[in-house]
């Protein structure tokens, strides 16, 4: 899924590019399944003069369920983005009517998740609630993938960002903090 490079600030690298988690275009498939086998059950059953004037009814109700309850979550799941930067959170969500949100790592206060029932523990994904010290306060991610991990990674971004109000991620060390090497 890439995020236009040129729509980041000089300096900017992407940490995490997300889009809400394939659970969510598990009933839109299921209706897709659904509506197929509705439309080629009528077709078939019937017979005579009517045949044609009920496949063409039943063909027609079958065609706007799959537009409006298959096609348009789909799209919409295409179209919504979650980036992580390291300087910003970036939302975007929306084909024709587009909004967008950018949150500075730096103003962000806390970051915390929630399983939101049984499949989104089994499937790993839930909800992500930031907060941050803006005019709008706080924003829920429905649907995130790996939302544990998700979280403690824009945490540690967080805890790293630098004065400039960019994320450094610090690299690991050979030796744990407060020891010291010995020799031998």
């Amino acid at each position: 899924m890439g995020y236009p490079k040129h729509l980041l600030a000089p300096g900017e690298q992407i940490d995490l590019a997300l889009r809400p988690h394939w659970k969510a275009l598990i009933l839109p498939v299921l209706n897709l399944v659904v509506a197929v086998a509705v439309f080629g059950a009528a077709a078939g059953l019937t017979s005579g003069s009517t045949q044609k004037v009920a496949a063409i009814g039943v063909g027609a109700v079958a065609l706007i369920d799959i537009i409006v309850f298959t096609v348009r979550p789909w799209v919409i799941w295409l179209n919504k983005n979650y980036i992580v930067t390291n300087k910003r959170l970036i939302i975007r969500e929306g084909f024709i009517h587009r909004e967008g949100r950018d949150m500075p790592l730096v103003k962000i206060n806390d970051v915390s998740f929630k399983h939101n029932g049984l499949l989104d523990r089994i499937l790993g994904c839930g909800t992500l609630v930031v907060e941050s010290a803006g005019e709008h306060g706080q924003e829920q991610l429905d649907d995130i993938p790996h939302v544990e991990s998700t979280q403690r990674e824009l945490t540690n971004l967080i805890s790293n960002v630098g004065a400039n109000g960019t994320a450094e991620l610090a690299e690991p060390e050979d030796e744990p903090r407060g020891k010291k090497k010995t020799k031998q």
